[in-house]
């Protein structure tokens, strides 16, 4: 199976990627946690628990062994955010294209993805898979476009590409790592924001205004971090947040429009089968543009609202109490302080 890609992370997402990447009759290796979860793939060609109503093609085989996936030369990295460094330290060492499809900052060290991976695995080549997918719709091969950000610059782009490339998913080809992450972990962040404003029924132009000013914070925050502006205007950073932050199909959204409805934030993360990343992107997302002098009120308030400590309405209102400026200020003088 040396021409097999290898999926790490049988969720939504992982799932439809290799089914995606089987598409062609490609060999698919797709490792789950759990040997159960494995075998009932093999055994059923489906994933009802994340992926309800796809039949998986037949040239994809899960499996609970790391050691499948070894000497395979394009591994894609579907895990949740903040379990991305475990499931590493479960793999063998590994020296080729890894991929990363996951959005979010690592709490605690405040990292990015590529920084844990590169941490981990010092002998990849990485790259950066991001943009406006929604699970069901890659697996239904619906019409995507992404970035695909490679840190080995073209030559890499010119291996992945074509592995990763089918006749509806179109990758675009970027260099800058840091941009298409940040646009994927700041992103989520904002579209728990866009919920809310949903869940109180504060109407469309209070979405656009939240949208709109959300992505000014995701430029500040990625022009402050090395960003370039082209990416966070690309699909990988603007192009998802108008994904994400409107739709009940995106699981931040979902879980923004509960907690505006009046749901309690440790009631719903503990209930949820799959991972809502922006309640776990929030707050080391508000620390690290805190410490930088970086003005995010939006990101800031989504941390408090997942807090569990201050409720949707009182939010809302220390927002619209903010001091009147100019659409361009980004200081952070004299924001007033959630939680």
């Amino acid at each position: 199976m040396t021409n097999a890609i290898g999926v790490i992370g049988a969720g939504a997402w992982g799932t439809a990627l290799a089914q995606l990447l089987a598409s062609d009759g490609r060999d698919v290796v797709l490792w789950a946690r759990q040997a159960g979860l494995a075998g009932a793939i093999n055994d059923t060609r489906a994933n009802p628990a994340y992926l309800p109503g796809v039949a998986l093609h037949r040239s994809i085989r899960a499996s609970a062994d790391p050691r499948d996936l070894a000497g395979l030369a394009v591994v894609l990295l579907v895990t949740p955010a903040q379990a991305l460094g475990a499931v590493l330290a479960q793999m063998p060492a590994f020296t080729g294209d890894l991929v990363l499809c996951s959005k979010g900052i690592e709490a605690g060290t405040g990292r990015l993805m590529a920084d844990v991976a590169r941490a981990a695995m010092p002998g990849a080549s990485l790259a950066v898979l991001s943009g406006p997918t929604f699970a069901h719709e890659v697996a239904a091969g619906l019409p995507t476009a992404v970035t695909l950000a490679c840190a080995g610059g073209d030559a890499q782009w010119q291996r992945l590409a074509p592995a990763i490339a089918r006749a509806t998913f179109r990758p675009y080809f970027s260099h800058d790592l840091i941009g298409a992450e940040v646009g994927g972990a700041v992103k989520n962040v904002l579209a728990v924001a866009s919920g809310v404003v949903e869940g109180l029924a504060l109407g469309q132009n209070a979405r656009a205004a939240l949208i709109s000013r959300g992505f000014a914070e995701m430029v500040r925050f990625g022009l402050a971090f090395g960003a370039e502006a082209e990416t966070l205007t690309g699909l990988s950073g603007l192009g998802d947040l108008v994904l994400t932050c409107n739709s009940l199909s995106s699981r931040n959204f979902a879980l923004g429009k509960a907690l505006g409805e009046g749901a309690r934030a440790p009631d719903l993360l503990a209930d949820r089968r799959t991972v809502a990343e922006g309640a776990f992107t929030a707050p080391v997302l508000a620390d690290l543009a805190r410490a930088r002098g970086i003005a995010m009120p939006i990101a800031e308030a989504v941390a408090a609202l997942v807090s569990g400590l201050v409720p949707a309405r009182a939010i809302v209102d220390a927002l619209l109490a903010r001091p009147l400026r100019s659409e361009q200020d980004a200081t952070i003088k004299g924001e007033p302080r959630f939680g």
